[in-house]
């Protein structure tokens, strides 16, 4: 009789940021599709929420905690028995605030959370996958920030401009190898991104907004937007709308090395190609209701009686 062909083992991937959004569905998408999912939370609470409501493995990974990454790397290779065959790094948080207002402590924050975390992560996977003959996928969620970019959103642009620097030198870097690096440039997702950005902007931006050249903006626009009930921007999709990307990164021959995921993210990745920079400054404002910059990042201070009414 024939030999019986040997099991296929499932493939594995490691997705960071599980604990909700983008990282949860593509974990519990993945899963049902036969894929073996290590689902990282940087919360211990989420790490066993994601393990008793959806039956996925797990293990705690806080990108601004270096030891939570070699810990989480290691628990994931010892369950493999040493492999991975792809790592999805998609934890990530915005802090919003003009450039100026910006202290250089919540730079060095957002970085070790959205930049430095992910370059720790990523070289752990590709060390392993040249160890396992030189093949795997490395997914970055990226953003449509990190290619194009719109005010008082620089600090997170600013990492997403430093993670699209860093796909580029790993392409090519990995060009021999079956290891693919992709970016994905996702643009308005309803995730907790915002939910999640206001403890940042509390702690590093609010305590000088009343000194700040843009204080009735903020007064008037900004707060109220990231405090106030929640409004869908134009456009905008449910996660699975990444999650389906992502499987075509995954399961792609040869992948490219970047997705555009929403209208708006193609939109703008287009007309960033072709338009002049001033000119395209001015579509940008246009699209968020910034321009012109003088009557709109300056607005006149309501008078105090329409106020009270």
């Amino acid at each position: 009789a024939p030999a019986m062909p040997p099991p296929t083992r499932p493939k594995t991937i490691l997705i960071t940021g599980c604990s909700s959004g983008i990282g949860l569905d593509a974990a519990i998408q993945l899963h049902k599709d036969g894929w073996r999912v290590f689902a990282a939370c940087r919360q211990a609470k989420d790490c066993e929420r994601v393990v008793r409501e959806y039956g996925l493995e797990t293990c705690l990974i806080d990108y601004s905690k270096p030891e939570t990454i070699a810990s989480g790397w290691e628990h994931v290779l010892t369950e493999t028995g040493g492999t991975l065959d792809a790592l999805f790094n998609n934890g990530a948080y915005g802090v919003g605030g003009a450039a100026e207002d910006t202290p250089v402590q919540a730079l060095r924050e957002i970085f070790e959370c959205n930049f430095f975390g992910w370059h720790d992560l990523t070289c752990r996977a590709i060390a392993t996958m040249r160890l396992q003959g030189g093949h795997g996928r490395i997914i970055q969620c990226s953003s449509i920030l990190g290619n194009v970019v719109f005010p008082f959103r620089m600090a997170y642009s600013c990492t997403k401009f430093a993670l699209e620097g860093h796909c580029d030198a790993l392409r090519m870097e990995l060009s021999d190898t079956n290891i693919k690096v992709v970016s994905l440039t996702v643009g308005p997702i309803r995730t907790a991104i915002r939910e999640k950005s206001q403890a940042h902007f509390a702690k590093h931006i609010q305590p000088n907004v009343h000194k700040s050249p843009f204080k009735t903006y903020y007064e008037q626009k900004f707060i109220p937007r990231l405090y106030g009930p929640y409004k869908k921007d134009a456009f905008e999709l449910e996660p699975e709308a990444v999650t389906k990307v992502l499987k075509q990164a995954l399961s792609a021959k040869s992948p490219k090395p970047r997705y555009a995921v929403t209208f708006p993210s193609k939109l703008f990745m287009f007309l960033k190609r072709f338009l002049p920079v001033r000119f395209l400054d001015v579509v940008k404002l246009k699209a968020i209701g910034m321009y012109p910059v003088g009557k709109k990042l300056h607005p006149k201070q309501k008078l105090v009686e329409e106020v009270e009414k």
